[in-house]
């Protein structure tokens, strides 16, 4: 199932009318993004990494000739830029919105962008009723992992039981 990550620009904060602003951008591999690396780019804006393929995609090929690569050395490695645009055009994607200060504000799980886009706003506007509501936070679920810092109460991990066994040996120390 592909995965969404959704973004909004800063100023939205609280208004509801800046709904129609928010952008669900898919994760995984982009096939038109490989098959028409530049149109793809221009198409979504991404101005910087328009720029970064035209200067990458021309440096390599002058590298290659002036090395001596034949044709088929030469048309590889640009399928493999290609490829390589494929597969980070998402995060292309998210980069120029993070340099653009929009911020994510969710990731979300669905089979298209339309059940992406119902199950994001569920969960937004279910959110949204509550006494503590807070438009900058998200509920991600627990806590992150802490590190053991003196002073500060909750950083300790809790303690692991004593009966527990971890790995195959049946007690702490025993015998290989």
């Amino acid at each position: 199932m592909p995965v969404y990550t959704v973004h909004a620009p800063q100023s939205s904060g609280d208004d509801l009318r800046a709904t129609d602003k928010f952008t669900f951008v898919r994760d995984g591999f982009h096939l038109w993004a490989m098959i028409f690396g530049p149109f793809w780019l221009i198409w979504n804006r991404l101005w910087v990494a328009t720029l970064g393929w035209v200067v990458v995609t021309a440096v390599l090929e002058i590298v290659l000739a002036r090395l001596g690569a034949g044709r088929i050395a030469i048309a590889s490695a640009d399928f493999l830029v290609a490829l390589l645009l494929g597969f980070e055009a998402a995060s292309l994607q998210r980069w120029t919105l993070s340099a653009r200060n929009w911020r994510q504000l969710d990731i979300v799980v669905a089979d298209d962008e339309d059940a992406a886009e119902r199950r994001f706003f569920d969960r937004w506007t279910a959110g949204r009723r509550g006494p503590n509501y807070d438009p900058l936070t998200v509920e991600r679920g627990g806590p992150p992992p802490t590190r053991d810092i003196p002073g500060v109460a909750f950083s300790k991990p809790p303690p692991l039981p004593e009966s527990s066994i971890i790995g195959l040996f049946p007690e702490p120390g025993g015998q290989r």
